[in-house]
């Protein structure tokens, strides 16, 4: 699709009105006049979804002879017709295994589930618990901007890339070389529902961080619930990978992001992540408690990352940077408008984070409201608006019961062209990002960063906090502030993918097909 396409003025269909998705018009964050209202198309037929088993006729060069068992071929794919493109079935039940074949590439059209939801507390009739495990080095790609890939609760998703092999999932346009930087939308995206504790729960009479307590995912189906009991659920492992071109609206306020976890406990491994060019945000997190290590969120059309609902985990190592034009905020903290004193409380942390803010709007670069704890570690921002937005009392009152106080900052760095604050009538910023002695924060700091993310001289001069431990058992010591401490610090290369407006010194080329740089 084109991108003058994707900025056409929003309409809604009847057909989008059976979609829905969460509250509130500041948790949802939509990207202003830049979403798509899409018509979904009438929905195939599923194939049949035994385990996909390697086709022995496949030549170890070109497109293979044809589609592995459990799969349907959809003919030849790539700008040469370098593969052969083997579709997923719409419901994966049991345990469902994506090889990476010589010469295959797999795609997947509408909806694909991965099990049935089991419900919050696993008592859902008809429920089912399903595992899809896709090889290092696999690409998949979306065949309709009306696709994308849920795991319901209970199920789990296994996509382990290896840093040299990533496992790529993008759209139809991107694999057949037609993509651009500046395209956006092209598919819908991932979302991981899980039954870890939630707050603001669906309906009345439900207590948040129950079993009971559920909501529905944003942007996918009216059946596609979230939330329940068990912290430590494990909706699978998520490991190299990029996810290219998504984010889709389904109705104004109720899109799909590149990745969405929907109450995703901390037993699920999240680790070495792109989000390329999402139509909304890059990932959002709607409660639940995991952590995640390793981020790259280039280009988001709106948040480079949002959490919402409760979410009680931990963050570190991310880098992220805006499309110059594009984007929003880097960080939005919120919850549903009306519910900042609803438990649990979102109390999330994140650390060794470089945030290059670039896009079209004049929001502040990070922005919390709505009754949150946070803790930011080792950050550095830049930009050419505000800094930081604090609103609401509740976000800044003190401590008490599940209540640790205003937010708290410790060797975070601000270098933004509007001022470190927002300046609105509140005092809530200077009040939380304290200067004093032991903190060290600098609110008017000049970066000296180093193709555009890495640490300069300026950077590696700020002491880095120690004992980060103290703040939350998964973060990692480490003597540095921002995401990259310096050249020698490359966790981001190898398995990323290079933009125009950054690069990651990477074999793979976000806007080409992922079949000429394999």
């Amino acid at each position: 699709m084109t991108n003058s396409k994707l900025r056409a003025i929003l309409y809604v269909t009847a057909a989008a009105a059976v979609l829905t998705g969460c509250g509130a018009d500041d948790v949802a964050s939509p990207g202003e006049g830049n979403v798509v209202i899409i018509t979904p198309p009438s929905a195939p037929p599923p194939p049949p979804a035994p385990t996909p088993t390697p086709t022995p006729t496949s030549p170890t060069t070109g497109p293979a002879a044809s589609c592995p068992s459990g799969t349907t071929s959809i003919g030849l794919v790539g700008p040469n017709d370098q593969a052969r493109g083997c579709q997923l079935p719409n419901q994966i039940s049991g345990t469902y295994n994506v090889q990476n074949l010589a010469g295959v590439v797999y795609a997947f059209s509408g909806r694909v589930e991965v099990g049935r939801d089991v419900g919050g507390d696993g008592a859902v009739s008809g429920g089912a618990a399903a595992t899809l495990n896709i090889e290092a080095g696999v690409t998949l790609f979306a065949q309709s901007q009306t696709s994308f890939i849920v795991v319901n609760r209970g199920s789990r998703m296994n996509a382990v890339g290896e840093a040299t092999k990533p496992i790529i999932f993008t759209s139809q346009a991107n694999v057949e070389g037609t993509a651009t930087d500046r395209d956006y939308g092209q598919w819908g995206g991932i979302l991981l529902l899980g039954r870890g504790p939630i707050s603001n729960c669906l309906g009345t009479g439900a207590t948040g961080g129950s079993a009971s307590c559920q909501q529905l995912a944003e942007g996918a189906g009216p059946n596609d619930y979230y939330g329940g009991n068990q912290s430590t659920d494990n909706s699978g492992t998520i490991q190299y990978i990029q996810i290219r071109y998504t984010g889709r609206a389904a109705s104004p306020n109720n899109e799909l992001q590149g990745l969405t976890l929907a109450g995703v406990g901390s037993g699920t491994i999240l680790d070495y992540i792109q989000s390329h060019n999402s139509g909304d945000d890059g990932i959002e997190i709607f409660g639940g408690t995991a952590n995640l290590r390793h981020l790259i969120l280039t280009g988001a059309d709106d948040d480079s990352y949002d959490t919402d609902l409760g979410f009680t985990g931990t963050t570190q190592f991310v880098i992220g940077v805006q499309n110059p034009g594009f984007g929003d905020r880097m960080w939005e903290i919120d919850s549903e408008d009306g519910a900042e004193d609803a438990t649990p409380r979102q109390d999330t942390t994140l650390a060794n984070f470089t945030f290059i803010q670039q896009g079209r709007e004049t929001s502040s670069a990070i922005t919390a409201r709505g009754g949150p704890d946070i803790t930011l570690l080792n950050g550095v921002v830049k930009g050419p608006n505000t800094c930081l937005d604090i609103d609401s009392a509740q976000t800044v009152q003190a401590t008490g019961p599940d209540e640790n106080g205003p937010p708290r900052f410790r060797s975070v760095v601000f270098d933004c062209d509007g001022g470190a604050f927002n300046g609105d009538s509140d005092t809530f910023e200077a009040d939380s990002f304290s200067t004093a002695a032991g903190t060290n924060n600098n609110a008017d700091f000049t970066t000296s960063l180093q193709s555009v993310f890495i640490n300069g001289a300026n950077e590696n001069g700020v002491t880095a906090v120690a004992n980060i431990q103290s703040f939350s058992p998964f973060l990692q010591q480490v003597d540095y502030i921002g995401a990259v401490k310096d050249a020698n610090d490359t966790w981001y290369r190898s398995w990323s993918c290079n933009a125009s407006y950054v690069g990651f010194n990477s074999p793979f080329t976000c806007a080409n097909s992922p079949l000429s740089d394999r």
